[in-house]
């Protein structure tokens, strides 16, 4: 049994809070209320000093038990995105991908267990599941974001780890117009890695907020650009097998490596409409509509080191796990890689809300409508010496595991001669042309296409009611339904690239020929470098679409249609001295879901096809809650939190696709011969029943400090199965009867029913957990330390799962065991500085593996500290102005990503370097 080792923690808590750790997280509670919400927006924010104490306050009145962060200004959370500022809250971590925060995890729980709403409504996502990629989000467009942990019966958007609800502004909350601008440079310290891209970039925003003389109609408009350069050096390995060297020994060596340069230019444009009116206090109305688009092109450039195809190896050293961790691969084919993607995603999101008000009663109706589309294709592009499997440019290649990059080759082959590399394919990866008489010069791959598509659809409508009670007990109680209908659609296709002159290998023509790519960085020296998206556009390759059934099983519809009730009960009373207020109340969930996909199938005696499918399940789910917050003091509130929640499951694990399998071997264990893969439609979601009780401790101004625990009992938890499925379309050739098989043998286990390897609702487990957060002006210790002060945290959570009652336990994917963060800040004069870390321990991730499909990994602990500089030019005479100077990634912390547990056999080595800033914003 695992256990928390509290005190080694606490003490690394204290040492991080000592030395800086963690950014501006703006630690808050606050109840759902929206009278709650405009009360914080009167607020004027001017700073982090400020911005910290107002959400103090929002923690100390709350009834529920949340996190938060606000925005010092407008268009001034300091962050590239809106990611990047949550993963600094209490208990919040980000998955790093092409090094930008783009998913969360709540309480160790991964992204698949968040939902996230705008201005309370749920959003979709453009990835292929329900998580929303946060990068997506301009953070200067959104005022601030609560964290849900503890929910009410009126959040729509439950989540068994939280909700993340983002805001944008209300105009009539300011009582001026407003009008900022800013412009920020930003460049990698990497430099430009790849000819014909940049190391330079920027973002820019313009938002503008007014109303009508009589201050009943207020207007807001917002727009924000980025242009943003990554450039990585990224290591791959295909994975590790046991092999015997010349002298007999044997360990476990890579099996191929790909290391390659990369440079992102991610152009990301956001713009944001608000519209308020409120011409009596009787009567609000707001209608807000928020658009992103996100294009992010990759130019990618290595090698290909297959390490399969090596005559012989040599062991030097061996580490753990018989790893040979220094080793030669003799005699070995090397392909030369000019890649490139392009990923584009849009996000549309609008709503519109009325509320009416009286002496006892409040009306609301809210409608909204979100869209999210995302378009993915990945070029490969390949150079050979000669086609196919010949001596032609084999080598020793000596390879050692560890150091800064992971690992590091040693070869005497020059990459760089375009005299000697061509156009074309000399691994045989197969290809059109593929034929068994061909062999190895079947090599007709010259390159590959991969495409993923992808659109989420939600529509939602509300009708909610609070009336205010007289008594000492209830204050008021509140109602309403709610439905939601939502499409996601998904694709996938491959084609594979020949060249036109096949089977030549075609010189690369010297207008297309670029400044050779550095790979001195795992030892390699320089590599060809080509403009391979012109060869491509300028038709030196025909496409031959991949296997047909292999993108029928792919593609999916999924469709929810969820019927919402829910009644809740506010609370406001005293128990002897002490004050107690909170909620008690009931969601009732009506949930009718469907998937629509095709069994692609192609069994040995020539039969093949595509069969569409269509299946689903009806549901009720009860969710009862419970939020109370006791005064202790007037400095201390203990709050307890009891709720029984869900989270839908993963679209792609209820997906309809499948794939149907003749399996005559197993047939005495299986009771059929149809087996098969692929998702679960009438898949449950995941149900857990969640305890939260937390301490809270009020000084000074701006000061607190908390201490929060967590249990959740997961009902169910979703683990790969076997699932019946309908077999009735598929029968045994009657020429294999008495042939192939006994008739016999064949009555008996020819069924109408096959079971699938496919996600089912198997047993729960258990996730528990620690939270610590504190704020301290240091101000209050010292006069001489007015304007520092130190915004910490520290999480620390454990889970395990069961398959089955007899299973052994496991823990859940995505979470860390140690989450911590920090920030030292100073902020006096106009002149203001922050250094910041945040921290997960080791994680489940996922890692993209052949043909986008996805494939679980170990992802290894991280710290990755960020600094920021700035100063108002008020007193200087230009009012308004403040200069900024940022770097982000400072200890160029590299993304790892290893196999099997064991840190030392890594598959992904992701190294971003360092990304600064440098511009000015402007206010008035």
């Amino acid at each position: 049994m695992r256990t928390l080792n509290i005190k080694s923690h606490l003490l690394s808590f204290a040492s991080v809070s000592a030395i800086a750790f963690a950014v501006s997280p703006v630690i808050a509670q606050d109840s759902a209320a929206d009278e709650e919400v405009n009360e914080l927006e009167e607020i004027v924010v001017t700073g982090i000093r400020a911005s910290i104490m107002n959400s103090i306050a929002r923690k100390r009145e709350s009834s529920s038990i949340v996190e938060a962060i606000t925005a010092e200004d407008i268009g001034k959370l300091p962050d590239a995105s809106i990611g990047e500022s949550l993963a600094r809250l209490p208990g919040l971590a980000a998955q790093r991908f092409d090094g930008r925060a783009n998913k969360i995890a709540i309480r160790g729980l991964a992204p698949d267990f968040t939902r996230t709403t705008l201005n309370g409504r749920e959003l979709v996502s453009s990835d292929n599941n329900r998580a929303v990629e946060y990068d997506q989000f301009p953070s200067e467009l959104i005022t601030g974001a609560t964290i849900y942990k503890t929910p009410d019966a009126s959040l729509q958007a439950q989540a068994v780890g939280g909700t993340v609800d983002m805001q944008t502004v209300r105009p009539l909350s300011y009582d001026e117009p407003v009008l900022a601008i800013g412009f920020r440079g930003e460049v990698s310290d990497k430099g430009a890695l790849n000819a014909g891209t940049s190391a330079w970039g920027y973002r820019g925003n313009f938002a503008y907020i007014g109303q009508n003389d009589e201050g009943t109609l207020g207007y807001a408009i917002g727009y924000a650009r980025m242009v943003q350069p990554i450039q990585e050096q990224y290591i791959h390995v295909w994975g590790y097998s046991e092999q015997t060297d010349a002298d007999g020994d044997t360990g476990l060596f890579i099996d191929g490596s790909k290391p390659y340069v990369k440079s992102n230019e991610l152009t990301r444009d956001g713009l944001l409409g608000v519209l308020e009116y409120q011409p009596s206090d009787a009567f609000r109305a707001r209608l807000d509509v928020m658009y992103s688009k996100f294009a992010d092109e990759q130019t990618l450039r290595g090698q290909e080191i297959a390490g399969y195809t090596a005559s012989s190896r040599s062991i030097n050293s061996v580490g753990s796990d018989g790893l040979v961790t220094d080793g030669t691969l003799h005699g070995l084919l090397t392909m030369a890689r000019n890649d490139f993607s392009d990923r584009d995603a849009e996000t549309f999101a609008a709503g519109f809300n009325a509320e009416w008000n009286s002496d006892q009663w409040t009306m609301e109706a809210d409608v909204s409508y979100s869209k999210a589309t995302r378009t993915y294709s990945a070029f490969e592009v390949y150079s050979a010496i000669e086609r196919g499997s010949t001596d032609a440019g084999r080598a020793d290649y000596g390879y050692t595991l560890g150091g800064e990059n992971g690992l590091t080759f040693d070869t005497p082959v020059d990459f760089a001669d375009s005299s000697l590399w061509g156009l074309g394919d000399n691994l045989g990866w197969g290809g059109p042309l593929c034929t068994e008489a061909l062999g190895w010069q079947c090599a007709s791959q010259d390159g590959f296409r991969n495409m993923e598509s992808s659109s989420d659809e939600l529509a939602a409508i509300k009708l909610a009611a609070e009336r205010q009670m007289e008594g000492d007990f209830i204050s008021s109680v509140k109602f309403g339904v709610s439905y939601t209908t939502r499409d996601k659609e998904n694709a996938r296709r491959g084609d594979f690239l020949t060249l036109n002159d096949y089977p030549d290998v075609v010189p690369v023509p010297d207008s297309y020929l670029l400044d050779p790519t550095s790979l001195d960085f795992m030892g390699v020296g320089d590599t060809l470098s080509f403009d391979s998206r012109g060869l491509v556009a300028d038709g030196f390759y025909y496409f031959s679409p991949e296997n047909e059934l292999a993108a029928a099983r792919n593609d999916y519809t999924v469709e929810e249609d969820v019927f919402t009730a829910y009644a809740m009960a506010n609370i406001d009373t005293m128990a002897g001295d002490t004050p107690i207020t909170g909620n008690i109340g009931l969601q009732a969930v009506y949930t009718d879901q469907s998937s629509t996909g095709s069994y692609g199938y192609s069994f040995f005696w020539g039969e093949s096809g595509i069969a569409p499918v269509t299946e689903g399940a009806t549901y009720w789910e009860w969710l009862p809650s419970l939020n109370l917050s006791f005064g202790v003091t007037e400095d201390q509130k203990l709050r307890l939190g009891v709720a029984r929640v869900m989270a839908r499951a993963r679209m792609d694990q209820m997906r309809a696709g499948r794939e149907p399998t003749f399996d005559d071997a197993g047939a005495a264990n299986n009771g059929t011969f149809w087996r098969g893969n692929g998702g679960n439609p009438a898949l449950k979601p995941w149900m857990a029943w969640q305890f939260d009780l937390s301490y809270e401790m009020y000084f000074g101004e701006g000061g607190y400090v908390s201490v929060a625990g967590f249990y959740k009992k997961l009902e169910n938890y979703v683990f790969t199965e076997q699932v019946a499925y309908d077999a009735s379309l598929f029968s045994v050739p009657a020429e294999l009867i008495d042939t192939a098989y006994p008739a016999d043998f064949v009555a008996l286990y020819d069924t109408d029913t096959g079971f699938l390897d496919a996600p089912a609702n198997g047993e729960g487990g258990k996730i528990y957990g620690l939270e610590l957060s504190a704020s301290i002006p240091l101000g209050m210790l010292h006069e001489s330390l007015d304007g520092f002060g130190i915004l910490g945290s520290a999480s620390f959570t454990d889970s395990s799962v069961k398959e089955t009652a007899d299973s052994e336990a496991t823990e859940l994917p995505g979470l860390s065991k140690n989450v911590i963060n920090g920030t030292l800040y100073y902020e006096n004069m106009g002149f203001q500085a922050r250094v910041s870390a945040r921290y997960r321990s080791s994680f489940l991730a996922e890692a993209y593996a052949i043909g986008l499909s996805r494939q679980e990994t170990i992802a290894r602990g991280e710290t990755v500290i960020d600094a920021q500089l700035s100063y108002d030019l008020d007193d200087h005479g230009l009012e308004g102005v403040t200069v900024y100077l940022q770097g982000s990634n400072l200890t160029n912390e590299p993304f790892v990503q290893y196999l099997d547990g064991n840190p030392d056999k890594f598959k992904n080595w992701h190294t971003y370097g360092r990304n600064f800033m440098f511009g000015f914003s402007f206010k008035m």
